[in-house]
């Protein structure tokens, strides 16, 4: 196992800004200006969340008749209020902070926070010191998940605690590290918002339902970097329930985020210990612009990497673990939604190096219906699985999208000249060669 960068002291010395970042804020939790790469969703009411999934279904129904072993995308904003999964990412980040504040207790401050192994037996006084509950309770807390049988408990072990503890009747209390006092971990969820998160994951329940028996895969699409712990989570725990025995559900990371890196160890490890399939859609990002502007006016530490290279060290990166653990698990797919040459052609170097072949179909490549066909059809050729994006719905909505896109892609002409010169190129080769149509 790679060792995760994100270290305890680090982490705790940002945590008041890393709070910020997952605070509820109306001017964001349902804004979607300037976002030119995505489609947002603004949520009216329950009602146009059914509608939403019904879209979505229509979608699935779409791809599977459309291609073999397809994909629909789907955005966990359509199907919930999006104020909500920033309510819920905010007490994700708690709990988390929690974790990091018991291992800086246990001197482990400068450990990778995969690498943190809390002491059940130190927890445990810990725990009834503060007041959160007594040392017996916290024992049968253990007991029940059959947690920390070894002696000691690491963050994924954490995460399954906050489970269970979130579905008893009695409060979770945690430290307020600037106020020394304990406050309840869910003090902002009330029936309505248990409502809210029992209809979402019913809703996409249905959509992965339908997905496998279609034979079609579920893209779960990234979002702005609030709602994203949520959007994880929430995503992780339907992989668990359809990916037991092929990747149907694919989680989604954006490699422009200074955190990408740690996201995916943190969620391939995850996969290795439950036995099920990791699967993941690379992207670089498309909220640059609404992220910095929020993070400037909330105070918080800007979460995009600071240039294009840093993401595209990032997007490799992250794109190397993953293909390493198609090699030694093959319980692992990725598909590589890039319009970059240089990452296709890393991502075929590293495939040859690693023994992966594309008819394994663990490895597949997505670009946008219309752009960068000088690298979709090359691929296709070679045998390699490829796909195009294609937005779906009614055109007054799919039409804002591609206006999005324009934007986001400037440099659009200069890649339609580079296309049609190759193409011209290609053409002048067969007619000299005498096989035009060849």
């Amino acid at each position: 196992l790679s060792s995760r960068t994100s270290a305890a002291d680090k982490e705790m010395g940002g945590t008041e800004q890393r709070e910020k970042q997952y605070r509820a804020h109306q001017g964001f939790g349902d804004h979607h200006g300037r976002v030119t790469g995505a489609h947002t969703y603004f949520y009216t009411d329950e009602a146009k969340c059914d509608q939403h999934m019904e879209t979505f279904l229509r979608c699935i129904d779409a791809s599977s008749g459309s291609s073999e072993d397809g994909f629909s995308a789907i955005k966990v904003t359509a199907l919930a209020r999006p104020q909500f999964l920033v309510q819920f990412s905010e007490v994700l980040v708690k709990w988390r902070r929690f974790f990091l504040q018991m291992a800086a207790e246990q001197g482990q401050a400068g450990r990778a926070v995969l690498e943190m192994k809390l002491e059940v037996e130190k927890l445990q006084e810990a725990l009834a010191r503060l007041g959160i509950v007594t040392k017996a309770e916290s024992q049968e807390w253990f007991m029940s998940e059959s947690l920390g049988t070894g002696g000691t408990v690491d963050l994924l072990d954490w995460n399954r605690l906050f489970d269970s503890r979130t579905r008893i009747s009695k409060p979770l209390l945690i430290p307020n590290r600037q106020t020394g006092q304990l406050e309840p971990l869910l003090s902002r969820f009330g029936e309505e918002e248990d409502l809210q998160m029992k209809r979402m994951l019913q809703r996409m329940d249905v959509l992965a339902k339908r997905a496998m028996e279609k034979g079609v895969r579920l893209m779960v699409d990234a979002e702005q970097s609030y709602f994203q712990p949520a959007i994880s989570r929430l995503t992780v725990e339907t992989q668990r329930c359809f990916n037991r025995n092929q990747a149907i559900i694919f989680n989604t990371y954006q490699c422009y985020l200074k955190e990408a890196y740690d996201n995916v160890t943190g969620d391939v490890e995850l996969s290795r210990r439950e036995g099920w399939h990791f699967s993941t859609k690379l992207v670089r990002g498309a909220y640059m612009e609404q992220e910095r502007e929020r993070a400037a006016q909330m105070g918080y530490e800007d979460p995009i990497n600071p240039t294009y290279e840093k993401t595209n060290e990032m997007y490799h990166r992250c794109l190397d673990y993953v293909l390493e653990e198609i090699k030694h698990r093959r319980k692992a797919s990725v598909m590589v939604a890039s319009h970059n040459e240089d990452t296709v052609k890393f991502t075929l170097r590293r495939m040859m190096e690693l023994g992966i072949h594309p008819s394994e179909k663990k490895v597949c490549f997505g670009q946008l219906l219309g752009m960068c066909d000088q690298i979709t059809f090359p691929l296709g050729q070679a045998g390699f699985p490829v796909y195009k994006y294609v937005p779906y719905g009614p055109v007054n909505e799919v039409l804002p999208y591609l206006s999005r896109r324009a934007q986001e892609n400037r440099g659009f002409m200069q890649r339609a000249n580079r296309e049609r010169d190759l193409l011209w190129k290609e053409v002048k080769r067969r007619l000299l060669a005498g096989n035009l149509f060849s």
